[in-house]
């Protein structure tokens, strides 16, 4: 069994009126108080499913938006945090979980009144690494900050940050109606940008990058963008041989 939880962040916009009103006559009226808000996240998910994220988050938005006349957007942000049961001594533990992975599971969505409901998944804090079959060379080596060498063989890794944002859905009859879709998207990503970073061999982290976002829009027909950020974790080779000098001049 695997658990699930869902930190949430949700941000509304009023018309102007409405919003100026709160801080230039300290009128509360047109306020949705915090308590309000976290309690309307339980309600709405004990009444609707809450998996896949992405179906959950579109039903709290526009909750927000038809209940609320002054509310003319809803911004939901949910991040799915992964727990694996615990076992010990051999067994699975009944009540004990850890977590399972530092990666997250990440969901954007907009409800905007009378423009639809736009939806960006994505991962986030994927950490990995590979100690060969990655490259970085034909750069501009005479730069004078350049203190780098090129290189056909070189340590690879990064956090990986992908994000893809679904073609505007038209309302939230339209978001329930690929629910089917989101789960295995994510599934697909990961498995892309896990399996495209181990068995290529990388001319640079920019042309695997573009790689991966081809295979997700290929694997994805209902994506219409996608965003990597691929930092570089670097793992250098580090000569010890001024080790010798400092041991020998006695510093």
């Amino acid at each position: 069994m695997r658990l699930r939880t869902y930190p949430l962040h949700v941000m509304s916009s009023e018309d102007h009126f409405n919003n100026t009103r709160r801080y230039t006559e300290a009128d509360n009226s047109v306020v949705i108080p915090t308590d309000t808000q976290k309690q309307t996240t339980f309600i709405i998910a004990k009444q609707n499913p809450v998996n896949p994220p992405e179906v959950y988050a579109a039903i709290l938005g526009t909750h927000f938006v038809e209940r609320y006349k002054h509310i003319h957007v809803a911004h939901v942000q949910i991040t799915v945090h992964k727990w694996t049961r615990m076992t010990i001594d051999g067994k699975p533990h009944p009540h004990s979980f850890l977590r399972d992975g530092a990666e997250t599971r990440i969901v954007e969505a907009v409800v905007r009144e009378g423009s639809g409901i736009t939806i960006r998944s994505g991962i986030d804090g994927l950490l990995v690494l590979k100690s060969t079959g990655s490259a970085f060379y034909g750069y501009d080596t005479k730069d004078e900050f350049t203190i780098l060498p090129p290189t056909t063989d070189r340590v690879l890794s990064t956090a990986v940050e992908c994000g893809w944002k679904w073609k505007v859905f038209d309302n939230i009859a339209a978001v329930k109606a690929n629910s089917d879709k989101f789960n295995p998207a994510w599934d697909a990503a990961k498995e892309i940008t896990l399996k495209t970073f181990a068995k290529e061999n990388s001319p640079s982290v920019q042309a695997t990058m573009y790689k991966m976002c081809e295979q997700i829009l290929a694997r994805i027909p209902l994506a219409e963008h996608i965003d990597y950020t691929l930092p570089n974790k670097h793992y250098f080779e580090i000569s010890t041989f001024w080790c010798l000098f400092v041991i020998r001049s006695g510093f």
